[in-house]
């Protein structure tokens, strides 16, 4: 289990904070892509 040691020591929230803010961020767009090609408006 020596492969693990490296993870342990990891900061994992940093990189879960960043990985939820490009989710926040890409769902604006798709969002209004979504609605233009429905034709639909909110």
């Amino acid at each position: 289990m020596d492969f693990l040691a490296p993870l342990t020591s990891l900061n994992l929230e940093p990189i879960f904070q960043l990985t939820f803010v490009a989710l926040i961020m890409l769902a604006g767009p798709f969002i209004i892509f979504l609605l233009a090609f429905r034709g639909g408006d909110l």
